[in-house]
């Protein structure tokens, strides 16, 4: 799946942004066989740990020893969410943040997990409806990669996303989300594919926050959080396939994502939220992936209108 979509990114870029040679058409075109093959496919299926979590750190259990009524927390998005790449249960990404959460609040969290391995923007609505048969009290959303291997249209998964939102906030749950990764982080994509990927994964990282944040979500942009992480430690914190996360690199999402998830129900009593940090280069940042393709048709002589 992986794969294939990376062939699915390599082609539209090469035939439908800004239009590029035939070498570089050719170039993107292998890469993206090259970047099938270090990656490779998804196996197995993520560790399924719902339940209720204790604010000792343990959990799941079927009902809290106390009596207490749980929080309830839902997790929605795609593979990252679902926490595809750990070793262990404990490991998961929701499971880290249900315990978090009963932490600080000193109650219990039942975790349900809704996200999908493979899902996109488009999967979201059904995931909100089958959410929303108990509505839980908070709701964390993480999307995105799929969407840009996937090469589905930035406006239309932020739209979809921010819809959402709404439906949740409407509901009222608590909603943050996590954006989308920078996938130019994944050193298995070869140069100058990843800058596309990247390109286009900092601009659905960017509209998603903005249909969040209008949505009445909170968003923790982990592209701009994270990827400085993830490109320097890379062997700790993707998980062997290098591509998802590993329990480590989990952890580090989870720790941007609690306080922001206790914040959206007033119960974070910690240090201030993370702020993404400001880019060195604001104009880089900007970068459409257009100007990557530009680039191509310099590197192979052709020139704008050739």
């Amino acid at each position: 799946m992986v794969g294939t979509r990376m062939l699915r990114l390599a082609l539209v870029a090469a035939g439908a942004v800004g239009g590029v040679s035939g070498a570089a058409y050719g170039l993107l075109n292998g890469q993206s066989w090259y970047a099938r093959r270090a990656i490779g496919e998804p196996t197995g299926v993520p560790f399924r740990a719902d339940g209720v979590h204790l604010p000792d750190g343990t959990g799941p259990v079927a009902a809290s020893p106390t009596g207490a009524a749980p929080l309830l927390f839902a997790v929605l998005g795609d593979s990252s969410a679902a926490g595809l790449g750990v070793d262990t249960p404990d490991e998961l990404p929701g499971v880290r943040i249900a315990r978090g959460v009963a932490a600080e609040l000193e109650n219990p969290v039942e975790l349900t997990t809704y996200a999908i391995v493979g899902s996109t923007s488009r999967d979201l609505a059904a995931q909100v409806e089958a959410s929303l048969v108990v509505p839980p009290r908070l709701a964390l959303i993480i999307i995105g990669a799929n969407d840009v291997t996937a090469r589905q249209s930035v406006a239309e998964c932020a739209a979809l996303l921010g819809d959402a939102v709404a439906r949740l906030r409407e509901a009222g749950v608590g909603v943050v989300v996590g954006t989308c990764p920078d996938l130019g982080a994944i050193r298995p994509i070869p140069q100058p594919l990843r800058s596309v990927a990247s390109s286009w994964s900092l601009a659905l990282g960017r509209a998603q926050r903005r249909a969040v944040e209008e949505a009445g979500g909170f968003a923790v942009p982990l592209a701009d959080l994270l990827s400085p992480e993830f490109l320097t430690r890379p062997q700790e914190l993707f998980s062997p396939d290098r591509f998802h996360p590993s329990a480590a690199g989990y952890e580090a999402a989870a720790g941007l994502l609690l306080p922001a998830l206790c914040s959206a129900i007033g119960e974070w009593h910690g240090p201030p939220v993370p702020q993404p940090p400001v880019r060195s280069s604001a104009a880089e940042a900007r970068r459409p992936t257009s100007r990557v393709v530009a680039r191509l048709n310099q590197r192979f002589g052709r020139h704008p209108g050739s």
